[in-house]
Formats: structure tokens, sequence, C-alpha cells
């Protein structure tokens, strides 16, 4: 039977290449993106299905949730990979915590940290209905506790972005307790610092490489693990 996937944020970068390499692999994946249009044209490259998802939009999420029902009838596998590093018009300087601009903060949390609650909460009717549920959750490296209290580590400083991502962490872990019980595993992926939109290009890595560790856990058996941080050579510390 094949796996029925949702990736949010999948029409380009990062997302675009865990649909890629989920679709290779067997699974019947669902391109979720913002825009109707860049969604089709992804799914019609990929040979996938697309639905419009805003995460930030609860009518939106509530929307895809009913042609995911309706069309599959399940869901096996969540990849919460939308995220923002900066709203539009706006820059890094934006996100210092002296000089913070909160509506700025308040859009990225909308985003990485409250989208990834709505659009999870709105899909785990579905996911109770697979055989080997999975919630994969895209998070960075660069917000890693551990890494900000090294002052050797060569991370920006982002009272926005960086916690953002450092919430949601902690969320998959507090969706893993919760969720342990009724064999949904859930676990955060660090892709590394990849060339995207979300960063200008800066990154060295390629999108392809950065979806390796997600496209791992979005295919780990029923008795895998949950709760766990991982990029694609290992453990990344909390």
């Amino acid at each position: 039977m094949n796996e029925i996937t949702l990736v949010t944020g999948a029409n380009k970068g990062i997302g675009r290449e865990i649909a890629a390499q989920l679709a290779a692999l067997g699974h019947t994946v669902v391109v979720g993106a913002r825009s109707a249009e860049l969604g089709e044209k992804t799914a019609a490259e990929l040979g996938t299905d697309s639905v419009v998802l805003d995460v930030t939009d609860p009518a939106s999420v509530a929307a895809a949730a009913s042609h995911i029902e309706e069309r599959y009838g399940r869901l096996d596998v969540l990849v919460n990979n939308a995220a923002v590093a900066r709203p539009p018009g706006t820059d890094l300087e934006h996100q210092s915590p002296s000089t913070a601009d909160l509506g700025v903060l308040r859009a990225i949390f909308e985003t990485n940290f409250f989208g990834v609650l709505t659009v999870t909460n709105a899909l785990l009717p579905l996911l109770r209905r697979s055989a080997a549920p999975r919630i994969v959750n895209v998070s960075s490296g660069g917000a890693s506790l551990a890494r900000n209290a090294d002052p050797a580590a060569q991370l920006p400083i982002s009272a926005g972005y960086t916690p953002s991502k450092t919430a949601l962490t902690s969320l998959t872990l507090q969706y893993a307790r919760e969720l342990r019980p009724d064999g949904i595993l859930v676990n955060a992926v660090c892709p590394g610092f990849c060339a995207t939109d979300l960063n200008g290009h800066a990154g060295h890595r390629t999108p392809a490489q950065g979806a390796v560790a997600a496209v791992r856990m979005a295919t780990i058996p029923a008795d895998g693990p949950t709760g766990t941080f991982v990029d694609d050579e290992g453990p990344v510390p909390w």
C-alpha cells in the first residue's frame, strides 16, 4: 500500500526535495503550497498531488485536511517543512534581541511554531487512521541550545528565527510524549545550512542534501524512534 505523505512548503527548496525523494521511494505525495499555481506546477513536475496550504490560515489548513480525507481517507506521514526566516521587506537586523521588531518576531513564530501546531492538529485524525503514522518537523541545528551556549559558536544572533526553531524542537518532544501511546512517531530534523530562498542561497549544502534527514525519518518503521532530533549524520544536541 502506497504511503500518503503531506509535505508543507513543498513547492521549492528543501520541501520540494523532500517531496521528490519520497515520491521516488513510492510515496503518494501531496505538495502543500500557499500558491495554487506554484503547487500545481511542482506537482506536475514531480508526478504528485498538490493542495493549497497556508499554515498561518486555519481555514486553508482545514480545507487541505478535507482534501486529503476525501481523496485518500488517511495520512501516513506529515512533514512540517514550511518556514520563514524573516517576513518580506525585513532583514536579520530586525531580530537582534535589543532592537527586535515585535511584529517581525510574531510573524516568524506564526509560521514556524503556531503553523506547525495548526497543521499537525488538523491532520492528527487522519494520521490516527494510518498503520504507521509519522510526523517529521524540519527544525535547525542552529537553534540548538547547546550550540548557542558555546561562546565559540559562529551562529547568527536572532530573537526570531532561531528561538522559533528552538521552540519547534521543544514542541516536537511534547507531541512525541503525548502521542507515544498512540504509536505516532514524532521527530525533529536538521537539514543543515542549505542554499535556499530562506537564506538568500548563502548555504553550502544543496536542498537535496538537506532533505536526506527528513526523508529518513519519514520512512522509519512503526517501531522506529520518537522524540529525537537528528541530521543526516546522527543526533543533534538539544
